[in-house]
């Protein structure tokens, strides 16, 4: 993965299409925009989705982090990819697009959902050290600080043998 922590550099947030007010809060509030700051990113760019809070932008000419944000795009992949390091809820499309594109990623689980399985998608990429997992919005700023990007392992997509194989595993169709 792209050597990116500290060097300056864009962060994007996502919420995808869903309503995560909650997230889009957390990430431009003061003392999350200084973490960021203290990490050496120097812009915040974020994507609130269907959410009604909007966060108060800045030209980061007070000395703090540039902040733009917008509702909806039609296509992310250029924030990504532009990006030092990209927080995302915990939806798949988004963490496997961030993933694809070897960005550094935090995924923040929204904990208010009922049965949700989101959880475990980032909880065992986190644990293949693909991602940085916080496990809900309040917990973001200390994930931050305490997160080692040079240690992540940058994902590499398997082919859908890989799924067949593992389901014929899991069926018992496969010899042992």
């Amino acid at each position: 993965m792209a050597e990116v922590e500290g060097k300056g550099g864009q962060v994007f947030v996502t919420v995808g299409t869903t309503l995560f007010d909650a997230l889009v809060k957390e990430a431009s509030s003061p003392p999350c925009r200084q973490a960021l700051a203290d990490l050496g990113y120097t812009s915040l760019i974020i994507q609130r989705g269907k959410g009604s809070f909007i966060p108060v932008e800045s030209d980061g000419q007070d000395g703090g982090l540039k902040v733009l944000s917008f509702g909806f795009a039609p296509n992310l992949s250029e924030y990504i990819a532009s990006s030092a390091l990209v927080i995302s809820h915990a939806g798949s499309g988004s963490i496997f697009e961030t993933l694809r594109a070897q960005r550094p990623l935090v995924v923040v689980v929204n904990d208010l959902l009922m049965d949700n399985h989101q959880c475990e998608l980032a909880e065992e990429l986190a644990a293949r050290k693909h991602l940085v997992y916080a496990n809900s919005p309040a917990t973001l700023i200390q994930t931050l600080k305490g997160m080692e990007l040079p240690s992540l392992v940058p994902y590499t997509p398997s082919t859908p043998l890989a799924v067949v194989n593992a389901l014929d595993k899991f069926l018992g169709f496969v010899d042992s």
